[in-house]
C-alpha cells in the first residue's frame, strides 16, 4: 500500500502558524491513528507553511478566505488528482472541516466510490430500512458531520467518521459505525447529516438531508457525463442550495467549546515548553 501525503496550507496568510502546526499534528494522529484501524488507509499530514510551495506529490488542503459561488470543498486538478479547500472561520472550527476533507479524500481521492446497500426511507421525523437497494455514495463524514459529534485531539476538533460496517445489511450488537460509536445503526443520519444514493429503481440520484427536522428526500436527477466526480458535483449541490443552511446547523461552534479547546492547546503547549527546557 502506498503512503498518501496530504498537506495542511494556509492561503489566506492570516492563521497563526502554531494553531495551523496544532491542526496539522492532530490531523495526522487522526489519519495514522484511528481511521486505519477501519479503513486501509496509510498516510500523513503535514503543515506545509509556504503556499508558494507544495511538494510533488502532496494533496493539499488550503485554507482559504471563501469559496467561490457553486463551489464545494473537493477538487480534482487537471492531472485528475485530488484537493480541497476549506473557509479559515475565526473560531477555528475550520479542523472540523480540514478534518472532513482529508478523510474523505484519502478513503476515495477521486470521489467516485460507490457501496450497495439497503434501501432507507424517511418515517416521521426518522429513518428506516426499506425494502429495496441503494448505491451509496462514499462520503465518509457526511452522516455525522455536525460538530458537536465531532472529538478532540490534543485540542483539535476532528470529524467523526463512518466504518465499513455502516453499510452492513443488518445491526449486528458490538459493532462500530462511526469511530466515536456516534452512529449506532447502519445507514443512520445524525441531525445536522446527509447520506447521498442512486435509487436504482429510477436511476437517480437522490439525497436524504437532515438539515433541519424532520430529515428531506432531494432528488436531483441523473449525472451530466461530462462529470468526472461524483463527490465534487453532490458537494457543489450543497454548496449551491445548502450552504447557509449547513453553516448555521452544523458548522457554528460555541463561544465556550473554542475557549475550551483553546485552552487545551495552550496547556499543551506549555508542557512542551518545558519539556524542551529540560532536554
Amino acid at each position: 500500500m502506498s503512503l498518501m501525503r496530504v498537506g495542511l496550507v494556509d492561503f489566506t496568510r492570516g492563521i497563526d502558524p502554531d494553531l495551523m502546526q496544532s491542526v496539522a499534528d492532530a490531523l495526522n494522529i487522526q489519519v495514522t491513528r484511528d481511521l486505519p484501524q477501519f479503513w486501509p488507509v496509510q498516510a500523513t499530514v503535514q503543515y506545509l507553511p509556504n503556499a508558494e510551495k507544495i511538494p510533488s506529490g502532496v494533496w493539499p488542503v488550503k485554507l482559504v478566505e471563501s469559496l467561490p459561488p457553486n463551489e464545494g470543498g473537493f477538487h480534482l486538478d487537471r492531472h485528475n488528482q485530488p484537493y480541497a479547500e476549506i473557509v479559515a472561520t475565526t473560531d477555528a472550527s475550520w479542523s472540523i472541516d480540514a478534518s472532513h476533507e482529508t478523510i474523505e479524500m484519502l478513503i476515495d481521492p477521486n470521489g467516485n466510490r460507490m457501496q450497495s446497500s439497503v434501501a432507507i426511507d424517511i418515517v416521521g421525523d426518522g429513518l428506516q430500512d426499506g425494502s429495496g437497494q441503494f448505491n451509496y455514495l462514499v462520503e465518509a463524514c457526511d452522516p455525522c458531520e455536525a460538530n458537536n459529534y465531532g472529538y478532540d485531539i490534543q485540542g483539535v476538533l476532528v470529524s467523526d467518521f463512518i466504518t465499513p460496517h455502516f453499510y452492513d445489511p443488518v445491526e449486528t450488537s458490538g459493532t462500530r459505525y462511526s469511530f466515536t460509536g456516534a452512529l449506532t445503526k447502519p445507514r443512520e443520519v445524525l441531525p445536522g447529516g446527509y447520506i447521498s444514493f442512486v435509487n436504482e429503481q429510477t436511476d437517480e440520484w437522490q439525497q436524504i438531508l437532515y438539515l433541519s427536522s424532520p430529515p428531506k428526500l432531494k432528488t436531483l436527477g441523473p449525472t451530466k457525463d461530462s462529470e468526472k466526480s461524483m463527490r465534487r458535483w453532490i458537494d457543489n449541490e450543497m454548496q449551491t442550495h445548502h450552504r447557509d443552511e449547513v453553516r448555521a446547523s452544523i458548522r457554528s461552534m460555541s463561544p465556550a467549546r473554542a475557549e475550551d479547546l483553546r485552552d487545551r492547546r495552550m496547556r499543551l503547549d506549555e508542557i512542551a515548553m518545558v519539556r524542551a527546557k529540560g532536554t
